[in-house]
């Protein structure tokens, strides 16, 4: 059942969306914010997440007209099993539901948690994706894996009317993220970022081959710089053995504006899937990524002209065995090392040639996140 006959626009005044996740998760819900602010201009967009959202979006350019940080919530932003203030949460239910928004739109999980969640913000209509077993909200599409999640949430925002202008995620860069970045920056090279991290170590390509990577770009005349924080500074420890070239340390406090400013002024990224890889796409930088195959389907790049996507097709658990397609097991062994160093290699060299190579005569603009496209008469 469909929405858009059912709403005005024009009546449409404050819309909550829940996205409380990663910064990777934000980028590729943008296109379905994006395509909500175009159907619905005159409405307040309240971004419904946790404190990077606050202290990263206010101010910048973009959909989200305002960030409302959550409180513990069990499902949504903790684990099921975490303690909850009870307290704390009701009163900030209490404030939401006299918010009294108009839309409520689920673009956070399969909603087995969040949906009954968002119930109870009190939206006069709420929307969402919804597993068999999710609470029920107002208009719901069927979630299924192994689907773009960009394409999902563009799926639920339709059930409202709202009709995306592209598919591709764009993250406004600002001024303080240049000067956030310029301490970071090289004069004249080439500049390439290694992120070796990802929140999940399944999908972590190993340091060695990283430190392959690195080399290669430093004897091709590039400049590398490596973003770590967190528990991944460990990881950064291992490199700095590995790799025989000397590397910019984007260090331990890097914020999220001066990554950004950093992978705007970059040639590109070589990057596990994860955020900083997405956060690349989302301002026009070039990348190398590294992909279980399960993971491209939900999260690649779309277009192939400036990203290329090295993929892992293993689905059994290296350590027991398991079909993860069919069933989950505990092990965290990565299911990325078998994509081949020289495959990487091969392909970051062949991509910064052609990001660093300068413009014929004949270049024109193109879209689909090509920065210039070259035509032969």
């Amino acid at each position: 059942m469909q929405a858009d006959s059912m709403i005005n626009p024009g009546t449409v005044r404050k819309i909550a969306v829940l996205r409380a996740n990663g910064i990777g998760d934000y980028i590729l819900s943008l296109p379905a914010l994006d395509a909500l602010r175009l159907r619905f201009p005159a409405a307040e967009i309240v971004l419904l997440g946790q404190r990077w959202h606050s202290d990263y979006l206010t101010g910048r350019p973009g959909p989200v007209d305002r960030v409302v940080e959550l409180p513990t919530a069990r499902g949504v932003t903790a684990p099921a099993d975490a303690d909850e203030d009870a307290q704390e949460l009701a009163s900030f239910l209490g404030a939401m539901r006299r918010e009294a928004f108009d839309l409520a739109f689920q673009l956070h999980d399969a909603g087995r948690w969040s949906n009954a969640f968002i119930q109870q913000l009190g939206a006069r209509h709420t929307f969402g994706p919804r597993s068999p077993d999710a609470a029920a909200l107002d208009f719901s599409v069927l979630y299924i894996d192994y689907q773009p999640e960009t394409f999902r949430y563009i799926e639920v925002v339709a059930l409202a009317g709202a009709r995306p202008a592209g598919w591709e995620a764009r993250i406004a860069v600002t001024q303080a993220d240049h000067v956030a970045a310029r301490p970071y920056l090289p004069a004249a090279q080439p500049l390439v970022v290694l992120h070796v991290g990802a929140s999940d170590s399944r999908r972590r390509w190993p340091i060695a081959n990283f430190a392959a990577v690195g080399d290669a770009l430093v004897e091709a005349g590039a400049v590398v710089a490596v973003e770590a924080i967190d528990d991944e500074r460990l990881l950064l420890d291992v490199l700095k053995e590995r790799m025989h070239s000397p590397f910019i340390d984007l260090g331990a406090d890097c914020t999220l504006s001066r990554l950004t400013g950093v992978l705007a002024n970059a040639a590109l990224i070589v990057a596990n899937d994860s955020g900083p890889l997405h956060l690349a796409h989302a301002v026009g930088t070039a990348s190398v990524g590294i992909y279980w195959s399960g993971n491209l389907i939900n999260a690649g790049a779309g277009s192939r002209s400036r990203h290329r996507p090295l993929i892992s097709w293993r689905v059994t658990c290296p350590e027991c065995g398991a079909n993860t397609t069919q069933r989950g097991c505990t092990h965290v062994a990565s299911f990325v090392a078998d994509v081949p160093p020289d495959e990487v290699i091969r392909e970051t060299l062949g991509l910064l040639r052609s990001e660093t190579a300068p413009p014929r005569k004949d270049c024109r603009p193109a879209g689909l996140g090509v920065r210039s496209s070259c035509f032969s008469s």
